[in-house]
Order: C-alpha cells, then structure tokens, then sequence
C-alpha cells in the first residue's frame, strides 16, 4: 500500500507546539505553594542554551545533525555496520530530526508504513523548520525520567542547577539518560549511567568539543545527581485548591498543563504563622482533655527495621507529629522507633500529660509509670520541642480553621482550613457552615445604633417575653439575668437575654434589612430572634467579610485571594483591582500622626453602614477585650485590638472574631461530627487561643493604631445606672452621635433618615425603643 503526502500529518503544528508545564500557585512575595501537573517542565529559549550541553546531546545522539538533510545514510551505515560485527545495537541510525517527528507526529507503532511515514515527514520537517527550531523543539521535550521533561527541568531535577552552572561532567550525564531513562538514570542506576557519562564525554574529545585536559578532569569527576524536588516555600494546601478550582473554572482543566503563574495575595509570613498557630491551639486542646491511646496495635514480634520501617510507610504523615512504634515499655521508660534505624526513649516526664481520655470533661488520673500509658506494639505520635527534646503526642481530633483578611480591600493574608490538607481536604475556612454563637451579636447591636440607641442606653437582660406558643426558653450562658444593663456592658459580657430583648425592640425586619448590607445571605439565617444568639450558620471567611465592614469604617469588602494570573508565555491573563473602603481612612498611626492613604487606582468600596455606627461597634468591642469575655487577648498588650468571643449551645463550636487596622482574623475550632468540646472550652479559650497567637506573630513591628471618631460625634458624661445624661462627675463618659445626644435628654431617640418602617409585627417585638426601653 503506498503513502500519499496528504495522508501525513501537517508539520505547520510544529511551529505552535505548547510544551506541558504545570500550574504554579505563588505568594504574595514570591514563595511557591503548589505545583499541579503530571509532568515538570521548564521550558527555555534555544538561546539560552549553552552550547556546551549541545554538544553533549549532538555527541551521542547525532553528530552530524548540521550537515544531513533529516535522515543521514552514513549515520545509518555506520550503525549497520557496528550491528554486523558487534551483535550489538551500540550506534543508533535516528536523527534528531527523526526523533521529534516521531514524538510530535506519529504514534508507536512499529510497522513498515510508520517507518516510511517517519521519513517523509522527517524531510518535511527539515524544509519547514530551521535547524535550531528543530534543537529547540527536542532539548525541550525529551524525557529524562521522574516525570521530568525538557534540559532544563532535568538539570534542576537533578543537580538542582540552572544550564549556564552545568559541567562537561552533568551534561554528558544529563545527556545519556533520554536514549533509557530508566537503565541510564544516575539515581536508580548509577554504574551503568557513569558508564554511559563517559562515553559520551570520550565521543566529545573526539568531535574536538572539549580538550583533554576537560575530559580527563570530567571522566575523574563523582556524580553528585540525586532528586531535587522544589518543595513548597509555605504550608497553604488549602490556599493551593481553591487556586487550582479557579483556574480550571475559569481557563478549563487544559490550563492545569499550560504553565499558568497564580499569584496570591498569601503573605507567606503570616501564612506560616496561622498554620501553626491552629496546630499548637488543637495540640494543647488534645493535651488538656488526655490520651486516647495509640492509633493502632502491631503485633512486633520477630519484626526487623526493615518490617517496621515498611510499615511505618504506610502510616499517614502528619506535619510535627511523627509517627513511631513502641518496641518495649516498662515503669521507668519506654523505647520508640522512628524508621531509619533511629530509637528514641520516653520517660514519665515525656508522658505525663496523658491522663486516659474518658469523655470531653472527664480524664482519667495522672499516669505514675510510662507503661501506664503506652505498650510494646503500640503507634503513638511524638513531637519534638523547640529545643530538640521528644515527648508523646496525638493526632488531635478537634478541627480548626483560621482565616485573615485586609479590612481595607478584602485580600486574604493567611488562609488554613484544618489541622493538614494531607489528611483532611475539608476546607473549614471557607466551605463550612456553623453557627457563630455570640460572635454574631456586634451585628444586631449595630442594627440598634443605627435606629437610635447608644452605647449608654439600657437594656433589659432578663426573661424575653414572647407572644403565643414558642418552644423557646434561651438564656444566659450563667443562667443568671442581670435586669436593667448598659449596652456597652451587655456586648462586653455577651448577655443572650440582652441581646434577644434589643432585636425584639429593634424588629426582625428592620435588623435583617440593615445586616444584609454586611454581605450575609439572610435565606440562611434563622426567622426569629434566636439569630441574636448567632444561630445561623456561616464560614469563617463569611464572618471576616461582615467584621470588616467594622473595621474599615462603614464600607463593604468581599474577600478575594487570587492577585494576578500570567499565562505560560509570562502574558498578564488577569489581574485583581478589588474597590477599596476608602481613599483616607479612619486610623492614623500613633506617634507620627500620619494617617493611612488608599489606593487612587482601585474603585472606592460601597459604604454600607455610617461611620460612626462602626466607630461605636469598635468601642463596644474594646469592651470586649478590656472587661468582658475576651480578656485573655490583652496578653498581646495592645490598645489597637477588638474582638467578640463565640460559642454555641453545649460548646459544640468555639469562636473569636476579632480585628485591628490591617488584619480582620476569624478563628474557630469544634468537631466535624458537632461533638461537644467540652467545660472551659468556650470562644474565650479556645478560639482566642489561636487567634492571640497568631495576632501576636501577625502585629509584631506593627504600630499601634489609634482610632479617632468620625464628625458628627460629641462625648457625653451619663449616668451608669440610667443611661441618661449628667453633669455628675460620678458619671462615665461616652461618645454618641451628635443627632442622637438629644435622646439622652428626652423619651425618644432620634434617628438617622432611612427607608421607610414597615409596620411592627407585634408577634415578635413591641413599637419603637425609647431610650429607657420600657424598663419602669
């Protein structure tokens, strides 16, 4: 059967190849996160090619590459020749030419009519291309084994070097593995690819390409090849997805081989510090709730390290908790295997700690002997300390996430959705939904200043009086009521019954109306007044989105973490212009005065809420840290940072939503199964746990911010018992809006302008407040 050129592909396709590369996903400095694709690659520019590694692929695989025309008869005789009187396949006939014919063009097949088709295109091939767009194409497409494909990629595998840095010596090795990646590799064959190294390099003292005194240091020279895998720069597993789910969303799944460049706005710094600060927050919960044992027990009898190291392997990896067998356990010590060979010896202090878990408020007593806690055969956990001492461990079953965002854009610093992405691909951060407790309630009291209450007016915590039938009976988490509160106080120690009885006086509809402008979807909030108590349900990320509303001073931010997106080629495909809340913010930074200037080239962020009413919110939230629930955060003795603790009914999640000028952190911890967590555990312990370790990391340089009231607002000395205004000097001073000073003075609030009220529903909330809120 004959073959007619128009049956042969088109060699026009060569000249818009697109070498596979894989996606990169980078911080916001450069560090990189994740690499996505099956093969690595780093394609270059035939230019910047030494010509040295030229050589070393034109001496072993076709020396006379500039001189034939795509297929050389002598080089074809040559190696019929070596085949006659060797018996040996020692010289090949394929060109280079031929080479990328066949890997661009053909299949595998090894027929007769393949072979002819490999020849016409070859010729073909060479009038189209040049003969450097032909080196070009092959240096950037061979495989060289371990998934690594191209010069360049195969140098930094595996002398982690860029082409300039290569020896005579690493080229000609580098050369002589694409012929058998697997037989002439220098890592899993290293005798046969030396032996192969050293014939090409005698094949390029031959062809006059290095001189003598070169090859003879080269053939001398030990190979020092081993695998250079680019590890990560930053732990952001969960950053890393959520990057490579936008770009395939938005590019397809083709772009996941294309060599697109993400580049986040994760600051590797601060990413470092929230993934750690979440470990160390559920490694000290799993210490003060006690040992559940060993995840597993292996019979060791007759067990060699090579058994137990194969074993060993199989078990899940988890950052700082290292896996080991207890090969023996008496009273005094126990003896820990670590794969390697290595042992390691735990004392009583080592495992002192691990009082038997019995339930979330119930341990067992303290251990008096090491094999109390642990036994031969048993898998534990160990952890090493900062100063290089080991002691037992756990794989801890709580859950956790944090998430940090800029209040003046939305951009998220710092993202982790769990304990590791390795273990558990769940991002907490983002794709939860669990009920923010007490951590909702700053929204509701926003909702009262803006119908006219202050932070002096006076609340009723105490019993909610419903109308009808209601199968509700909430309460105050001491289950005591303290009748008539401030409001400031009220936030401070997060009364329930406070804040239920203020959004029954401020109304549901009026209160969702105005919350919704925080970015809540209120089809998944609750339709009665339990949504005081937080009882919808939302991510984390959601509740930074809302909190920043406060911290920015009024303006609606939505959260964004891609900054740009560069194609393969280094073409900008997408780049971030996120509005911002302002052009002259609110804070100014204490000593200097200078205050914080936006960006002129981004669109101004919508203004949701006023001002005031945010610069009022971070004066209740001061509250907060200062007196009330959230007092374990001035441990990081600063006058700049506010927040709200959260917990749920039973201690079932633990949160703490919390902010200063440049950072809106949410953190929360809880189960994945809504297990309890146990007495003690509410947002002011654990939660605030990690989020003052992480703010600790996070502010450490940073200038204290101070805030300074917006216009329109006057400070006011009132009564602490009534609310209302005196000249006393017993009174407290308070800054209130200058419209609404008056309702210090008098029966009914002024407010600002709005839309219009709908009429009460009189089922859940009586007429309008008055500053007393009926109290007498």
């Amino acid at each position: 059967m004959s073959i007619h050129a128009p049956e042969l592909p088109s060699v026009e396709s060569l000249r818009q190849v697109q070498f596979e590369e894989p996606l990169r996903v980078f911080s916001s400095d450069g560090g990189l996160i994740a690499e996505f694709g099956v093969e690595r690659r780093r394609p270059v520019a035939y230019e910047d090619i030494p010509q040295l590694v030229i050589n070393a692929f034109l001496a072993t695989e076709d020396a006379r590459f500039f001189e034939h025309g795509g297929v050389d008869a002598i080089g074809i005789g040559r190696a019929l020749l070596s085949f006659a009187s060797t018996g040996t396949k020692a010289q090949g006939g394929s060109t280079i030419t031929m080479q990328v014919t066949r890997n661009f063009l053909l299949n595998s097949e090894k027929t007769f009519q393949r072979k002819l088709a490999e020849v016409l295109l070859t010729l073909q091939v060479e009038r189209t291309l040049t003969k450097d767009q032909i080196l070009d194409l092959y240096l950037n497409q061979i495989f060289f084994g371990h998934r690594a494909y191209g010069i360049s990629a195969a140098a930094a595998l595996y002398y982690d070097k860029d082409l300039v840095q290569l020896t005579p010596a690493e080229a000609a090795m580098l050369a002589g593995i694409p012929k058998a990646p697997s037989s002439n590799n220098p890592v899993t064959n290293p005798e046969r690819a030396l032996e192969r190294r050293n014939y090409i390099l005698a094949r390029m003292l031959e062809l006059g390409q290095i001189d003598r005194d070169e090859y003879e240091i080269a053939v001398l020279t030990p190979d020092m090849a081993r695998l250079h895998r680019r590890q990560p720069d930053l732990d952001a597993g969960y950053v890393a997805e959520m990057a490579r789910r936008a770009v395939v969303e938005y590019y397809g799944e083709a772009a996941l081989s294309q060599g697109y460049r993400v580049t986040t706005t994760i600051d590797s710094r601060l990413q470092t510090a929230a993934q750690q600060s979440l470990r160390r927050a559920l490694l000290d919960y799993d210490r003060r709730h006690g040992y559940r044992g060993a995840e597993a027990k292996i019979d060791l009898d007759g067990a060699s390290d090579a058994d137990m190291d194969a074993y060993l392997e199989t078990v899940t990896t988890l950052p700082d908790l290292t896996p080991g067998l207890v090969t023996r356990a008496s009273a005094g010590e126990a003896e820990v295997y670590i794969a390697g060979g290595r042992r390691l010896e735990l004392g009583l202090k080592q495992v002192a700690w691990a009082q038997e878990f019995r339930n979330a408020n119930w341990r067992g007593p303290r251990p008096r002997r090491v094999s109390d806690v642990v036994a031969a055969g048993d898998l534990v956990r160990i952890q090493q300390d900062s100063e290089g001492r080991w002691k037992l461990a756990q794989n801890p079953r709580a859950s956790g996430a944090l998430v940090s965002i800029a209040p003046q854009d939305g951009a998220v610093r710092a993202l982790v959705g769990g304990y590791s992405y390795n273990e558990s691909k769940f991002n907490r951060a983002v794709d939860m939904r669990r009920q923010p407790g007490s951590s909702f309630k700053p929204f509701i009291y926003a909702a009262a200043l803006h119908e006219g209450w202050t932070p002096a007016s006076l609340i009723k915590d105490e019993a909610v009086k419903l109308i009808g039938k209601q199968d509700w009976n909430p309460r105050n988490s001491d289950r005591k009521e303290m009748g008539p509160i401030r409001m400031r106080r009220a936030l401070a120690l997060s009364r329930n019954l406070a804040a239920i009885n203020l959004l029954q006086s401020v109304g549901l509809e009026d209160a969702q109306a105005y919350i919704r402008a925080f970015g809540f979807d209120l089809d998944a909030m609750p339709l009665g007044l339990s949504m005081a108590l937080g009882t919808g349900e939302m991510s984390p990320m959601k509740l930074a989105e809302g909190y920043a509303v406060f911290a920015n001073g009024g303006s609606h931010v939505t959260p964004y973490f891609i900054q740009r997106i560069e194609s393969g080629d280094g073409q900008l495909v997408f780049e971030s212009n996120a509005p911002r809340s302002c052009a002259d913010c609110w804070y100014r930074f204490g000593d200097d005065g200078v205050r914080v200037q936006g960006t002129q080239t981004s669109a101004a962020a919508p203004r949701v809420i006023d001002p005031r009413i945010a610069y009022q919110i971070t004066s209740l939230l001061r509250e907060v840290v200062e007196a009330g629930t959230g007092t374990r955060a001035k441990a990081l003795n600063r006058e700049d940072i506010v927040g709200k603790t959260g917990t749920t009914n039973d201690v079932r999640d633990s949160w703490f939503a919390g902010y200063q000028a440049d950072f809106v952190t949410i953190a929360w911890m809880g189960f994945d199964d809504f297990e309890k967590l146990g007495r003690g555990e509410e947002g002011g312990r654990a939660a605030l746990g990690m989020w003052v370790d992480f703010m600790g990391t996070a502010l450490d340089g940073h200038p204290v911010a101070q805030l300074e009231p917006p216009p329109g607002m006057v400070q006011v000395r009132v009564d602490p018992n009534t609310g209302n205004e005196t000249k006393a000097k017993s009174g407290i001073l308070e800054m209130v809006n200058e419209e609404f000073s008056k309702a210090l003075l008098g029966p009914e609030p002024v407010r600002i302008a709005g839309p219009t009220k709908k009429k009460a529903d009189t089922s859940v909330r009586r007429s309008a407040p008055r500053v007393m809120d009926d109290l007498f």
